[in-house]
């Protein structure tokens, strides 16, 4: 009783017994009475503590729990919520002024689906999402999960040549999009791929460049070949309800649901196969860690990109799995627009890539704004720099904060903090192992164990790796070995407790005359300089010594500073191979539209300035 929430009372019927039965029955009573609030959505305070007893002793984890995995599709975890919070805001998009109940979302949600059975789609067809963050996102992301369609997540910044790959690769039977957004003009893109839509009848495209295409659907216009949203939402007959409800019987939590496309920076974008049962128990984990099942009324601030891992299960799936309602505060990011989210709707945490945050800090009116409702956050997404972290809590006010490390291969959470972590773990580490999930850390070469404490590759193995790369075995195979461990290319350390450091990119190691030089590292330390708002370092093509450091520096807003200035600040506190040969600075970085860096252009771009 002492855990229930106070004013929960309850009611414990007592009757003339024998003796000796009487408290084995009035406990059972108890037993019953806590399992019926749980039906009904009212869970017991049940705060998940960081470790305090070392427990490691070689670089292998495994994060134990007294929970057990779930066997819910993502359709049953939207419902379930639904039936125990049918009035709670599940979204709230601000710009478009769209605001939606559980019991709304469901109701959307299931009319969509039964669309989809009408318009032909069935079981393992693909369905493409392409666009920024709209209501319908995420509608379409629970009504393909319902009707057995796998969701193909379309990067929205692609181009015409990236999006012919992306549906091709994956034999894309339909494709949801808006008819442009800012310079994307979505349907005039698909019409270069595929000119047969012209004079085609919506529904029944033919198209030589895509050739498994038929459905095309716009969200916002009617458009020639393609079908509007509000066809779709009434196609649905009560058959197709019925085919619908029928369905859900015979669907696997095993199934495949949802494609991903890697970031694709060494050559084509690969396609991240994830299940039901990967993305429901890593959201429902992660709500878990952030302590989302025993807080009252969540509120997710989400600028993350709903394409992206971070967006769709750290948002979405999560927000089906623990009843959360999530605050999207403009359809393309805008950092202003995040602090205002945070204000007027009075949310309780806050996501976000290192680079957003960096751009919320330097708001220059940052202070007017009331953040005192937010509890917590998640950095994730790229490397996060301690001295950002520490600015992140001590400037916004943000005392639970964490950070969270993953891969789409694995998703996409395998390493996450705890909101009481001191602020050592909380900024120099990534977090701790997650529940169900092994990692191990082995030597690049030889694929063995290192001691604690001593870097090598990052492995992860369970639930959480994806099922394959879509239609590449060869791909697969190179990361997923025989024995299910998957490779994250990143080097790492663990720590006795279970809690890792990220050191950098295998492929982005600096390799100078020998010395392994990991620029995370650097990029940490430049992090400390009070001109210095973000710091990325490269290596640099060089004839003597292989590959040189460089630093690549966006000062803060009215600061001048000089490449002298930079070594010189260097000197003595960092070794003497680390201290960048070359130092630019730059006003932006290459991005991706998930807010990553591309080190790749950034290289190229750099050699070309410095005219190496």
């Amino acid at each position: 009783r002492r855990k229930l929430r106070p004013r929960l009372q309850l009611s414990l019927p007592c009757v003339t017994l024998p003796r000796g039965t009487h408290a084995r029955l009035q406990g059972l009573s108890v037993l019953l009475q806590l399992s019926r609030l749980v039906q009904n959505g009212i869970h017991t305070r049940t705060k998940i503590c960081p470790p305090t007893i070392p427990t490691l002793t070689t670089s292998y984890a495994h994060g134990t729990s007294s929970k057990s995995l779930l066997f819910s599709t993502v359709g049953g975890s939207l419902q379930a919520s639904a039936e125990r919070f049918p009035d709670r805001e599940a979204v709230v998009f601000l710009q478009d002024r769209v605001r939606k109940t559980f019991s709304q979302l469901q109701q959307d949600v299931d009319q969509a689906a039964a669309g989809l059975l009408a318009l032909g789609l069935k079981r393992g067809d693909r369905l493409g999402m392409w666009g920024p963050n709209t209501y319908e996102w995420v509608l379409f992301q629970f009504a393909s999960a319902k009707a057995g369609v796998i969701l193909v997540s379309v990067n929205p910044a692609y181009q015409v040549q990236e999006l012919e790959f992306a549906l091709r690769k994956v034999g894309c039977n339909a494709i949801v999009c808006p008819t442009q957004f800012k310079t994307q003009k979505y349907c005039d893109m698909l019409r270069q791929i595929c000119p047969e839509m012209d004079t085609a009848i919506p529904g029944s495209v033919k198209s030589a460049r895509l050739p498994d295409l038929h459905t095309v659907i716009v969200t916002d216009s009617r458009q020639p070949g393609m079908y509007h949203l509000e066809d779709v939402m009434q196609a649905g007959s009560s058959q197709h309800m019925q085919q619908l409800e029928e369905l859900q019987k015979k669907l696997s939590f095993d199934d495949p649901i949802n494609i991903q496309f890697t970031s694709g920076t060494t050559g084509n974008p690969k396609g991240a196969t994830l299940s039901h049962h990967n993305i429901v128990n890593n959201a429902y984990f992660i709500g878990m860690r952030l302590g989302y099942d025993w807080r009252s009324q969540v509120r997710v601030c989400l600028p993350v990109p709903m394409y992206h891992c971070f967006g769709s299960v750290g948002g979405g799936i999560v927000m089906a799995t623990h009843g959360i309602t999530l605050v999207f505060p403009s359809t393309g990011y805008d950092g202003r627009a995040n602090l205002a989210a945070m204000e007027s709707e009075r949310c309780t945490f806050v996501y976000g890539t290192p680079t957003m945050y960096i751009d919320m800090l330097g708001q220059p009116d940052l202070a007017k704004f009331d953040l005192s409702s937010v509890e917590g956050g998640i950095m994730a997404g790229s490397p996060c720099p301690p001295e950002i972290v520490k600015k992140v809590i001590s400037t916004m006010g943000i005392k639970e904060f964490v950070i969270a490390y993953g891969t789409t291969e694995n998703s996409p959470v395998s390493f996450c903090g705890f909101p009481t972590d001191n602020l050592e773990r909380k900024s120099e580490t990534v977090g701790c192992i997650a529940s169900h999930i092994e990692a191990k850390v082995v030597d690049p070469g030889s694929g063995q164990l290192v001691p604690l404490g001593i870097s090598g590759e990052l492995m992860i193995r369970g639930y959480c790796v994806m099922l394959e790369y879509w239609g590449d075995v060869a791909k697969t195979d190179e990361c997923i070995a025989k024995d299910r461990w998957y490779k994250t290319g990143d080097i790492a350390s663990l720590d006795k407790y279970g809690f890792c450091r990220i050191e950098g990119r295998i492929k982005d190691m600096i390799i100078r005359g020998g010395e392994n030089i990991y620029p995370a590292e650097i990029e940490q330390f430049l992090h400390t300089h009070p001109k210095v708002q973000e710091a990325q370092v490269i290596g640099i093509k060089d004839e003597r010594m292989g590959e040189e450091v460089c630093a690549c520096l966006k000062l803060k807003a009215g600061q001048d500073c000089s490449a002298e200035d930079i070594k010189a600040y260097c000197k003595g506190k960092i070794a003497h191979f680390k201290i960048p040969r070359y130092v630019t600075f730059v006003n932006d970085y290459p991005l991706t539209v998930s807010g990553k860096i591309q080190k790749n252009k950034l290289r190229v771009q750099t050699e070309k300035f410095l005219a190496l």
